[in-house]
């Protein structure tokens, strides 16, 4: 039941859902109390404003990512952990697994274990039963990294996972049945706040060596390269929409996990 909650109530406080609501309130006065539906909308829009430039959402979502930078030099450790989150399930019309998004964890994965910074790859994420059938994410994962010369014995699969403390609570298993004490933790730099902190609640001894991110110094300049680069960054475009949300989202599940005692 929390997993379901977790992924359905906080959509209520995403931007798009929440001008939904407020949009849908605004309809049902719009007859009878027309100014209070006028405030609505208004209040509507401006979220969608806020929530949609690049000025806001590069700057929330910056604030996570920086939080891990990589190292100049990533330093060796006994096995690397993914997580799951990266690829979609070879399902029709798809011929075979397809990374996503986040499917530069597989890739980078892949880099760090041909530079031997690790002799095991541990890759950890089941499959949500509402979200499409198929193998486990790390079934998926294993997939793809042995399809580019990973050989198998270096890979070790954790498919009952469902969320990222579960992640890292079945990863610490692995490493305790196979005496490994360091490890490098590879996901998305979104999403490596919240990972490291619940990896260093449990006492795992894991290296942040994030990927996948969506934010560069490059991106942070062009903002205000000239002055009208500085005015458009204010318009609202659907990805700054889709990364504010990201960003909230894992704003919202650290909250949520330090109210559970996960961090």
């Amino acid at each position: 039941m929390f997993l379901y909650l977790s992924k359905l109530l906080p959509l209520f406080f995403y931007p798009l859902g929440i001008t939904c609501i407020i949009l849908l309130v605004g309809l049902v006065m719009v007859w009878k109390r027309p100014r209070a539906a006028a405030i609505a909308i208004s209040l509507a829009i401006a979220i969608l404003l806020f929530s949609s430039n690049s000025w806001v959402s590069h700057s929330l979502v910056r604030s996570l990512e920086w939080q891990n930078l990589p190292p100049a030099q990533v330093p060796n450790a006994e096995a690397i952990v993914v997580l799951g989150g990266a690829t979609k399930p070879a399902l029709p019309p798809r011929p075979t697994v397809d990374l996503n998004e986040h499917g530069n964890r597989v890739i980078y994965a892949a880099q760090l274990y041909r530079q031997k910074k690790a002799p095991v790859i541990i890759l950890s994420g089941g499959r949500i039963d509402w979200a499409g059938k198929g193998p486990s994410e790390s079934s998926d994962m294993a997939t793809v990294l042995t399809s580019i010369g990973i050989p198998k014995e270096a890979i070790i699969e954790e498919p009952n996972s469902l969320n990222t403390y579960q992640n890292a609570v079945n990863v610490k298993q692995i490493l305790e049945s196979r005496g490994i004490h360091r490890v490098l933790l590879i996901t998305s730099a979104l999403h490596m706040p919240r990972s490291f902190l619940i990896f260093k609640h449990l006492g795992i001894d894991a290296i942040p060596t994030p990927t996948d991110f969506i934010i560069s110094e490059g991106e942070v300049k062009d903002l205000a390269s000239t002055p009208k680069a500085a005015l458009l960054n204010l318009l609202p475009d659907v990805e700054n929409l889709n990364q504010f949300t990201g960003a909230l989202r894992e704003y919202v599940g650290i909250f949520v996990y330090h109210l559970r005692g996960w961090l």
